[in-house]
C-alpha cells in the first residue's frame, strides 16, 4: 500500500487532517526551529500559509496552496469589487465613496432602498445594512471613511457554493429568516434542501478560475432573471458541511492524499 503524503501547513485549518503537520504561524520567521524552516522551505507545497507568509512565500519560489492571490482577497470587498469588474464577473453595481464629499453623492448613484456594507474586515453578515432613508446612510457613513455601497437585489435566499482546487465540493440553499435581510446561518438564516442549479455551480467554478482563488465559498443569488455573484468568502463555515454530513477533515485528505490540491 502507498503510504500517506504528509504535507506541512502553518494555519490551523487543517490541524485535524491526520496527513499534515501543523506548524502554526509565527511572524518571526526565525522562532521557527531549525527542523521546521527547513520543512517550510523545502516543501513542495505549503498549505494555508496564512495572509501573513502567502506572499512572501511566493516571492521567494514556493507554491502554496491556496495560492497568494487567495489571500489578497480575505474580507476585501473592495478588491473583490474590482477584481469581479475586471474579470467580468456578474456582481451586483457597486461603488465606493472615500470621505465625506463622495459621500454625499451616494443617492446621486443609488436609489433607496440599497446595501451598504463595512468595506473590510467583515464576515458571517456583521457589517451589512440596508440602507432605506437618508437616516440609515448617515448613520452608517457615521465615522466612516470608505462606504461601500451596493444596489439591492429583492431576495430572500441566495446559494453558497464551496469551490477547492478548481472543484465544487459542496453547495446549498440559505434562506433568510421570515422578515429579515440576511441569509447568513450566523444571522439567522437557514440551509435549504432543494438542489443547487447546475448554472450557479458553473458560475461559481467560473468566478474561483478566474480570481485564482483556490479555495473559496461564493455566494450567488437569482434576481431579474440571472445569477449574481455577491462575494467570496475565504474564511467560510463548516455548518454546511455538518448539516449534509461531510466530514470537512477527511474530504481534505482526500484531495490532499490524491493530488488534486
Amino acid at each position: 500500500m502507498k503510504p500517506a503524503r504528509r504535507v506541512i501547513a502553518l494555519e490551523g485549518r487543517l490541524r485535524r487532517c491526520r496527513n499534515v503537520r501543523t506548524l502554526g504561524v509565527r511572524p518571526n520567521f526565525m522562532d521557527y526551529s531549525p527542523e521546521e524552516r527547513r520543512l517550510i522551505l523545502a516543501s513542495p507545497c505549503v498549505y494555508y500559509p496564512s495572509s501573513f507568509y502567502a506572499g512572501l512565500l511566493a516571492a521567494a519560489g514556493r507554491r502554496t496552496f491556496p495560492g497568494h492571490h487567495t489571500y489578497r482577497c480575505v474580507q476585501d470587498k473592495i478588491r473583490q469589487t474590482v477584481l469581479f469588474q475586471m474579470t467580468s464577473v456578474a456582481h451586483p453595481r457597486t461603488r465606493v465613496f472615500y470621505g465625506r464629499r463622495q459621500q454625499r453623492r451616494i443617492t446621486e448613484y443609488f436609489e433607496y432602498p440599497f446595501v451598504a456594507k463595512a468595506a473590510r474586515g467583515s464576515a458571517m453578515g456583521r457589517g451589512v445594512y440596508l440602507i432605506r432613508s437618508p437616516q440609515d446612510l448617515a448613520a452608517y457613513c457615521r465615522g466612516r471613511h470608505a462606504a461601500y455601497i451596493q444596489e439591492y437585489l429583492p431576495v430572500d435566499r441566495d446559494m453558497r457554493v464551496v469551490v477547492i482546487g478548481g472543484r465544487v465540493v459542496h453547495a446549498y440553499w440559505r434562506l433568510a429568516p421570515e422578515g429579515g435581510f440576511l441569509t447568513n446561518l450566523s444571522a439567522g438564516g437557514r440551509i435549504g434542501t432543494d438542489p443547487v442549479p447546475q448554472e450557479a455551480l458553473e458560475l461559481a467554478r467560473q468566478t474561483a478560475r478566474r480570481c485564482r482563488w483556490d479555495d473559496v465559498g461564493v455566494d450567488i443569488c437569482y434576481s431579474r432573471g440571472r445569477y449574481w455573484v455577491l462575494e467570496g468568502n475565504m474564511k467560510y463555515g463548516r455548518q454546511g458541511f455538518r448539516h449534509f454530513g461531510i466530514d470537512y477533515d477527511r474530504l481534505m485528505e482526500s484531495l490532499i492524499e490524491d493530488g488534486r490540491i
